[in-house]
């Protein structure tokens, strides 16, 4: 086991028990972390119900729209003075509307909705939540880190492939991964290392809703070599993140997807 004993992780996006987030949350308590979760309004009973069953303190939990730099500095302001220097964070979090994800809800007899008609004003909302909130979290959090502390995000190979009914946040995933690469750079004064997980396709909360999900599961069943992943796969490579075995480990994306990303059509067997 990785140990982490006494070292201060924050912990962004964890929706529900089958978030990834969660899972990376509980491998770094299991490791030794002293933890802290932020969480949204319509999901603070599910995380500090959470947080209770698996006895983190539900102290240096708080509600947070990433989107409001003035509440992410007031959490990590209250992790830091009560904990210490952090050094672990992961950014989890995403948000991209039917409109533009371009899909359609399972049952439904309706069309998804045209990437040529994604609205710029809710493109616009899912770009500030699910790729500049990376760049907002780590200007807030830059004098708080510990010595060679380590943040970690959460991408998608629809960065650089298409898959319908993911549309638009692709985009975002591009983009984040973009800053992920400057701020790689940036942090090279205070040696805080930065990387991605392009995670393959798990059954979270938000992925259940949308219309082919399950295909795209079973598609990735057949295509990836070693098969689909779960959160706790995830969790896993989250890890070595977020420990001291990847100091020298910055700027890089690491596929969790069971090689689906090396493919370039389903294996069929011969």
């Amino acid at each position: 086991m990785i140990e982490n004993t006494n070292k201060i992780a924050v912990v962004f996006g964890v929706r529900n028990e089958s978030s990834i987030a969660w899972d990376i949350a509980v491998k770094l308590q299991q490791s030794g972390c002293k933890i802290a979760l932020s969480y949204v309004k319509d999901t603070k009973d599910e995380v500090l119900y959470l947080m209770e069953r698996q006895g983190m303190d539900t102290s240096f939990a708080a509600e947070v729209d990433v989107r409001d730099e003035t509440e992410i500095n007031a959490f990590l302001q209250k992790v830091y003075q009560g904990l210490g220097p952090i050094d672990y964070l992961l950014h989890g979090v995403a948000f991209g509307s039917q409109q533009v994800m371009c899909y359609s809800l399972p049952g439904s007899q309706d069309p998804a909705p045209s990437y040529l008609d994604i609205p710029f004003e809710d493109l616009m909302d899912s770009f500030n939540i699910s790729a500049y909130s990376l760049l907002r979290i780590c200007r807030v959090a830059h004098p708080l880190f510990a010595k060679g502390a380590s943040v970690l995000t959460l991408t998608y190979n629809a960065s650089q492939r298409v898959f319908p009914g993911y549309a638009g946040m692709g985009i975002n995933k591009a983009a984040l991964e973009n800053i992920m690469l400057y701020l790689a750079s940036y942090f090279r004064e205070s040696q805080v290392r930065i990387n991605a997980i392009s995670a393959g396709l798990v059954m979270t909360t938000s992925a259940g809703g949308i219309n082919g999900v399950r295909k795209l599961r079973k598609l990735g069943k057949l295509t990836a070599p070693l098969g689909n992943v779960d959160a706790g796969d995830i969790g896993d490579a989250a890890l070595y993140y977020f420990s001291a075995l990847s100091k020298k480990v910055t700027g890089n994306i690491h596929f969790v997807d069971g090689g689906f990303n090396i493919m370039g059509v389903p294996y069929d067997g011969e």
